[in-house]
């Protein structure tokens, strides 16, 4: 049995490496949640200052998360556009010679460059063996040119940089955690102050003074879109046919929408319809057989004195 060649390997390892990927998103994810509650509980407990230091460590965290998120990406369009990975003179994907690399198609430049780029840099082993993969179809200038950034994504550079969080999204995190866990912040309370402060200076000024004149539309305004509302339904009791049209006619038979629970909803013919409708009208039109009977309705005086006319006789 033969070996399998070199883009069959390649397609299993970036399998592998999608699956790796995953799960160590989902392990971070897990983690940063736990992180999360921490800074929340310090943040109660007034250790600001130990929050903003111990954030840092769920920022890289998330820039870490959102590069594995890329990767796996760039791994997917390899695997989706794997036909380009063959050499064009061997189209059953037969190995290359040793030593002979294979041009890079652009349709995959920015996705190779970057996993040769970043998978150095990340502790998934899988990605590890896809990059010597990658490295052995394309060959050293490929990999020396891409390590120097020649062709990487840009969103992958910024995430691989080794840089301290600044000031404000430092603020920005500890605000938003302090706000998803309903804990009262410094930078929050004196926002509130501040605008509670400019309503006492100026009571009937400013943006109180242009509420009113809203307030005073807002009835104006409904009364319009309930008229506008009523409108509609007249046109559409309008628009809607008679219900004695009659069945029978296939434009009148809406199909019904498919749904998660029945994915190939079936529809009545027509001929069905009509039927039932026919049934229906005869059964309405059975009792008036036996109005004239017992039970039926009340006789006016000319029947009655032709009924008597006729005992006489």
């Amino acid at each position: 049995m033969p070996p399998p060649s070199l883009v069959n390997r390649l397609k299993v390892q970036l399998k592998l490496s999608i699956s790796r990927l995953r799960m160590v998103q989902q392990k971070d994810s897990a983690k940063a949640k736990q992180q999360r509650r921490e800074m929340a509980q310090l943040i109660e407990a007034g250790k600001v200052q130990s929050a903003r230091i111990r954030v840092e460590n769920i920022i890289r965290s998330d820039i870490t998360t959102e590069l594995h998120e890329m990767l796996e990406l760039y791994c997917e369009l390899l695997l989706a556009r794997s036909q380009l990975l063959e050499p064009p003179s061997s189209p059953h994907g037969s190995p290359a010679p040793h030593g002979a690399a294979v041009a890079l198609d652009p349709a995959l430049e920015e996705a190779v460059r970057s996993i040769i780029y970043a998978a150095p840099r990340t502790e998934v082993k899988e990605l590890h063996t896809t990059r010597a993969l990658l490295a052995e179809k394309f060959g050293k200038d490929v990999v020396l040119a891409s390590m120097e950034g020649e062709g990487v994504a840009e969103r992958v550079l910024n995430k691989l940089k080794v840089n301290t969080p600044k000031p404000e999204l430092v603020d920005a995190y500890l605000s938003e955690i302090a706000r998803f866990y309903g804990v009262p912040y410094g930078d929050d309370n004196e926002d509130e102050e501040v605008v509670d402060e400019d309503d006492d200076d100026e009571p009937s000024g400013g943006i109180a003074e242009e509420a009113e004149p809203k307030k005073q539309l807002e009835p104006a305004l409904e009364a319009d879109k309930a008229k506008t509302k009523e409108d509609e339904e007249e046109e559409l009791v309008k628009a809607t046919p008679p219900k004695q049209f009659g069945p029978q006619s296939p434009l009148r038979v809406v199909p019904p929408s498919p749904s998660t629970d029945n994915v190939a909803p079936k529809l009545k013919l027509p001929g069905n319809v009509a039927a039932k409708a026919k049934a229906a009208e005869a059964k309405k039109a059975a009792p008036s057989k036996k109005a004239d009977g017992p039970g039926g309705k009340i006789p006016d005086v000319d029947e009655l004195a032709r009924r008597f006319a006729d005992l006489k006789r």
